[in-house]
């Protein structure tokens, strides 16, 4: 993140043109607010950004709220009084941002909304994201095709459901992705869900927090397989799949003969990865933060040079005002069976990381 005040700039300017780069000024100021760091996905995804907005001749100022939501209202509001032409939010709450955004437009202020919908307001000019719905797809495939794998043998696999943040909207696509293939299953009687626990309303996970998701396990196995087995878990993120992973470990799980459950994730962050390798975690689903910032910063050209960012989706994100513009991008089921290829030959990790 580089931040140069005009008065320094000129001081610079005074000195030596010579020794002064051609500054990001001359393309534009774009305001980057993100979540949090708690999570090495959107680390990357603020990296790739600022890297790419800079390469572009941007200036960038980027900030991470640490899952704060006031935190992240004051950050966007000190982006607009510091003259951002575009803000690009990655929102904690999709819901609370409407007033902020109010003033942005006041001060004809683009907004992208980055992987995660910001609902409730008419000052949302585009959306960058994953086909979230296929996310939530390629976890249930993955997870059913792990118990055909790991329990082939059994007649009804047990399968318990976890959902993300209520207050994040990808969480819905990505649960009813999900259950667009699990659902067949539970109504045939190949899957049971022993809790009986379905639905967002009852399977979220406020803040995508993996201690919830762990007591939330701790729980459901102490209620419901102190004589059964579970075969499968549905987890929609990394961060949860560890804390599921933690409880089940701690009840014996992946030692002795109670074979470990299938346990899916997303975001392949390298402690997960670590996981699927060393046959805990099954699978997560990869998406690359580097192709998101290229085209984030690709509709920030178009928007500041009045043209028409490139979309692919102009019908599927409603934010309960209007449907907002989008263009989703492809994400990628990974396993041990693909893991070098997808995420390493692409060179977004090194094998060194990983092994």
């Amino acid at each position: 993140m580089r931040y140069i005040s005009a008065a320094i700039a000129a001081a610079l300017l005074a000195t030596t043109a010579l020794a002064v780069p051609a500054f990001a000024q001359d393309k534009g100021f774009v305001g980057i607010a993100m979540p949090t760091q708690s999570s090495a996905r959107w680390i990357s995804d603020g990296n790739s950004m600022v890297e790419q907005f800079e390469a572009a001749g941007y200036e960038t100022d980027l900030q991470y709220a640490e899952d704060d939501i006031p935190n992240q209202l004051a950050q966007v509001e000190n982006m607009i009084t510091k003259g951002v032409n575009v803000l690009v939010i990655a929102a904690i709450d999709g819901t609370t941002l409407s007033n902020a955004l109010a003033n942005a437009a006041a001060a004809d202020i683009k907004v992208i909304a980055y992987d995660r919908l910001i609902r409730d307001s008419e000052n949302v000019d585009y959306y960058a994201t994953f086909d979230n719905f296929q996310v939530g797809v390629q976890q249930a495939e993955t997870l059913v095709a792990g118990l055909e794998e790991r329990f082939g043998d059994v007649e009804t696999w047990n399968v318990e459901l976890f959902g993300g943040s209520p207050d994040d909207n990808n969480a819905y696509f990505f649960y009813d992705g999900a259950m667009s293939v699990l659902q067949p299953l539970i109504d045939s009687g190949d899957i049971v869900v022993k809790s009986g626990q379905t639905g967002m309303q009852t399977v979220g996970t406020l803040r995508w927090d993996g201690s919830v998701a762990q007591a939330r396990m701790d729980n459901l196995l102490s209620a419901n397989y102190t004589d059964d087995q579970v075969h499968g878990v549905l987890s929609p993120y990394d961060g949860l799949s560890i804390g599921i992973l933690s409880s089940l470990k701690g009840v014996g799980y992946g030692s002795g003969d109670m074979e470990m459950p299938i346990v899916t994730g997303q975001d392949a962050e390298v402690q997960s990865v670590k996981s699927i390798l060393a046959g805990e975690q099954y699978s997560t689903i990869f998406k690359d933060t580097r192709e998101l910032a290229r085209v984030t910063v690709g509709m920030v050209d178009a928007v500041l040079s009045d043209g028409e960012p490139e979309i692919n989706d102009t019908e599927t994100y409603d934010n309960g005002v209007k449907i907002v513009p989008s263009y989703l991008l492809e994400p990628v089921p990974v396993t041990e069976a693909n893991w070098r290829e997808v995420l390493v030959d692409s060179g977004y990790y090194e094998a060194s990381e990983i092994e």
